[in-house]
C-alpha cells in the first residue's frame, strides 16, 4: 500500500498520520479480498478549505469531516474483477499500483469529533479513513441498508487494528 500523504494545515496529532492511513487502507482492502497493490492519496486541511472543497465539487456550502474522490466507479462496491478487463486507466503504470483515488480529510474535524465521540483522534482519523476507503471501492450510505452495511465493515477494520473507542 503506498500512501501520498499531504499536510495543507499545521497538524499536532500524538500519531502518525500516514503510518495510520497505510494501516487502515491495507486492511480495508484486505476484508475486501483486493488482488492489487494500491495506492490512495491522502490530504489534511482544515475546516476552511474543506469546505471550499465540498461547495465547488459537491455543491454542499459547509465544511465536512472528510471526502472521498475514486478514480473508478465500481459497479457491485468491493468487486475488483472488472478493473484489469475494463479500466486500465485505474493502475499507475511506472508501479502497476491499483490508484484508488483521493482523501481529504479535515483535521479540525477530527479534532472536534473525538471530543464529540468521546475517544481519541487517533480513533477519529482511521475511523474517516475506513469510511473514505469504502467509498473510494463502491461503497455508499444513501439509504439506511447501505449505511448498515458501511458501519460494520467500519468497525470491524478498527477492531481488527485494536483502534477502539477510548
Amino acid at each position: 500500500m503506498t500512501v501520498f500523504l499531504e499536510k495543507e494545515c499545521v497538524i499536532d496529532f500524538s500519531f502518525d498520520p500516514e503510518e495510520i492511513a497505510a494501516k487502515v487502507a491495507d486492511a480495508v482492502l484486505d476484508s475486501e479480498g483486493c488482488p492489487y497493490e494500491a495506492q490512495v492519496n491522502v490530504t489534511i486541511t482544515d475546516d476552511a478549505s474543506i469546505h471550499e472543497i465540498n461547495l465547488e465539487q459537491r455543491g454542499i456550502d459547509r465544511a465536512t469531516d472528510v471526502l472521498s474522490f475514486p478514480m473508478s466507479q465500481f459497479e457491485v462496491p468491493g468487486d475488483f474483477t472488472f478493473l484489469e478487463e475494463m479500466d486500465f486507466d485505474s493502475f499507475e503504470p511506472d508501479s502497476g499500483e491499483l490508484m484508488l483515488g483521493d482523501i481529504v480529510i479535515s483535521a479540525d474535524h477530527v479534532k472536534s469529533q473525538a471530543e464529540e465521540y468521546g475517544h481519541s483522534e487517533l480513533r477519529e482519523y482511521a475511523f474517516l479513513v475506513a469510511h473514505s476507503m469504502f467509498h473510494l471501492i463502491g461503497y455508499d450510505h444513501m439509504v439506511p441498508e447501505e449505511a448498515a452495511v458501511m458501519e460494520k465493515k467500519q468497525e470491524a477494520i478498527l477492531q481488527t487494528l485494536g483502534i477502539t473507542r477510548q
